[in-house]
């Protein structure tokens, strides 16, 4: 049961200021000052997804969508913005402050208005644990809000005081309920706003999907999640947060989303997300959109854009089917940045201090206008109390420093000017499904192969493992069985090739002749694919015909261009992967010495049960200055008779 403590109003003395400046006009004026709380059954940690999650809130309390109206080329310090709304007809403009807090204790926010009812607004929240037992958390919220003119004067008892006491307390009660029962923001329901005919097109698009060879259980989850869940969940669904909630395969999800994206059901979205702050900064509907440099304003920083971590898929009903509430109700509230622990302003030569509850793992703590940062990890061993201190003189200190999860921090500003002290996770979500897994998915190249960039464009995609393959007494084939047959040998051949590269979640990039690009994620699964389909040719009956399957495998950082109208890659991993399939047999694969070197395929390769053998040679590579450490890998039992046919490398 919630409870809920009556409003206080207080009407503080006001200091001298010069009658023409607007801060003197506004602290004319009294402030109003509104004190509630609720006793809620969840815990803080559990409440506070829901609860930071300000945009969600606003909508849910009434407030308009905003808009900002930061003047163009205007950099305003410390992240902070000039929003705009309109309420019940009246213009309302404000400065805000960054959003502050303590994850998962407390967060607040200062507005100064320039036009409305409203001259200064502060709202600070917090949840207070009740019982280590039992669980509860004590919410309470406070708000200090002074009149702008004598409108405000009339209109804020009844909008503050009364109506968001109302309002408040409903979605409070909504989350607590949401929170009891296990439930995240991923189960809000909300009110379907279908378009005229969208459920008839949803039927349809779910049994073109079933037709279409996809899961049940995935299509009828995605089809409940579009009816019944509310417009911000639906505006960016993420597939692997879905999978994880719904304890399902990842790639299931992923494979199925990209599917209902092609039968109507869905619409893809890259977000290209900032390295520091992780927001979206822009949102596009195909990869040609995208350019390789993007600004973000929040940071106030350019940025290269890497299909590894910058570009996210994500996904939202077709607006053919529904329409979804993309407006914005909050900017910038904690949950928008969910890897921050801690964001403080504190002034020139001030300190605060702060009690987080940290996630066992490495932290950055930086500032927005200083560079560099101090590491931080946090421990069962490490401080309980400690002094985080930003100085420019002095600069970061070298080291880690090791803290508890539930530290005393004092945050000390050392600068002559205020700072946004930032405390952060450096790991990333490994729940977006980003650009770089994505494009080596076959089943995304067959969905989408005219996904691509824009001509000239390059965008790096980190490190990927790149495969080439050829076959060995291809042309001798030709000549022995003639033309017909046996371009129905090396059809089927890659028939095989694609089974084997597509179980192991890699893609075909293209096929050049009877040779083959492709790509995977790491080079284990690549490895397994070239062993797998050199077998199944062998088994099927090709290899007594001489038609052989040659491999090679290199892994290191790449390229994504647009060649022939294709997401292709490019680079020197590229260019030494093409020259090692030339030392392969047909009945092994030719790795190079940083595949050998990755954990999983040392593991694969020391495993007595795997009947894999290495062999390690070296040789120049053409175009390569200095000689190469390869290795020859193979199934026990298979020929590892040499190849003389070199002439690839």
């Amino acid at each position: 049961m919630m409870k809920t403590k009556r409003a206080q109003q207080t009407t503080l003395a006001q200091p001298h200021h010069s009658p023409t400046s607007t801060t003197s006009r506004i602290m004319r004026y009294p402030e109003f000052h509104y004190h509630w709380e609720y006793i809620l059954q969840a815990d803080p940690e559990t409440l506070w997804p829901l609860v930071a999650d300000t945009n969600r809130f606003n909508r849910d309390t009434g407030i308009p969508a905003v808009q900002r109206s930061n003047n163009p080329g205007e950099v305003l310090l410390n992240a902070r913005r000039r929003l705009r709304l309109s309420r019940f007809g009246v213009p309302v403009e404000w400065e805000e402050e960054p959003f502050e807090w303590v994850r998962p204790y407390k967060h607040g926010v200062k507005r100064r208005y320039s036009k409305g009812p409203v001259g200064e607004m502060t709202v600070l929240t917090e949840l207070i644990p009740l019982d280590a037992e039992r669980g509860g958390t004590k919410l309470v919220t406070d708000v200090r809000v002074r009149p702008r003119n004598l409108f405000g004067i009339l209109a804020i008892p009844g909008q503050v005081g009364i109506l968001n006491n109302v309002l408040n307390k409903m979605a409070y009660q909504r989350y607590d309920k949401l929170a009891v029962n296990g439930q995240t923001t991923i189960d809000i329901p909300g009110p379907a706003e279908f378009v005229p005919g969208g459920r008839d097109r949803l039927k349809r698009a779910r049994a073109a999907m079933l037709t279409d060879g996809a899961q049940p259980d995935i299509v009828d989850r995605l089809v409940d999640t579009i009816e019944h869940r509310d417009d911000i969940t639906l505006a960016r669904i993420r597939p692997y947060e879905l999978a994880d909630h719904w304890d399902v395969s990842r790639r299931s999800v992923l494979e199925n989303t990209l599917l209902a994206t092609r039968h109507g059901m869905l619409e893809l979205q890259w977000d290209v997300l900032c390295p520091m702050c992780r927001g979206a900064k822009l949102v596009s509907p195909t990869l040609g959109k995208i350019q390789n440099t993007v600004h973000c304003d929040t940071c106030n920083i350019d940025f290269g854009v890497n299909f590894e971590r910058s570009v996210e898929l994500t996904f939202r009903p077709n607006a053919a089917i529904r329409h979804t509430e993309l407006g914005e109700f909050c900017i910038a509230g904690p949950q928008t940045t969910p890897h921050v622990a801690v964001q403080q302003l504190i002034p020139a030569g001030a300190s605060r201090t702060v009690r987080p509850a940290l996630e066992p793992g490495r932290y950055r703590l930086r500032t927005l206008a200083l560079r560099g940062s101090e590491s931080v990890l946090a421990t069962d061993v490490g401080l309980a109390e400690a002094t985080l201190r930003a100085s420019t003189l002095d600069g970061w200190p070298n080291g880690e420093l090791e803290l508890s999860p539930t530290p005393e921090l004092t945050l000390k500003n050392a600068t002559d000017s205020e700072q946004l002290f930032i405390l952060e996770r450096t790991a990333w979500s490994d729940q977006a499904a980003t650009a770089a897994e994505v494009t080596v998915l076959q089943t995304f190249r067959d969905l989408f192969a005219n996904e691509a960039l824009r001509p000239g464009e390059q965008i790096s995609v980190g490190s990927l493992t790149i495969v080439f393959t050829d076959l060995r007494g291809s042309t001798r084939l030709y000549n022995e069985i003639g033309d017909a047959p046996a371009f129905g040998l090396v059809m089927s051949h890659f028939d095989v090739l694609r089974a084997a590269i597509n179980a192991e979640d890699g893609a075909i990039v293209k096929t050049i002749g009877d040779a083959v690009m492709a790509v995977f994620r790491r080079p284990a699964p690549a490895l397994r694919a070239m062993l797998n389909a050199q077998s199944m040719l062998s088994e099927a009956g090709e290899g007594e015909r001489g038609l052989r399957l040659r491999a090679g495998i290199h892994f290191g950082p790449c390229i994504a261009v647009t060649l022939n109208d294709r997401l292709d890659y490019f680079g020197s991993t590229v260019n030494l992967a093409a020259r090692l399939e030339g030392f392969s047999s047909g009945g092994n694969v030719i790795i190079s010495d940083v595949v050998r070197s990755d954990p999983e395929v040392m593991e694969l390769l020391d495993n007595p049960d795997s009947g894999l053998t290495g062999e390690p040679f070296q040789t120049q590579l053409k175009g390569f200055a200095t000689d190469y450490a390869l290795w020859r890998v193979s199934l026990a039992g298979a020929n590892m008779t040499q190849t003389t046919e070199t002439n690839h490398v």
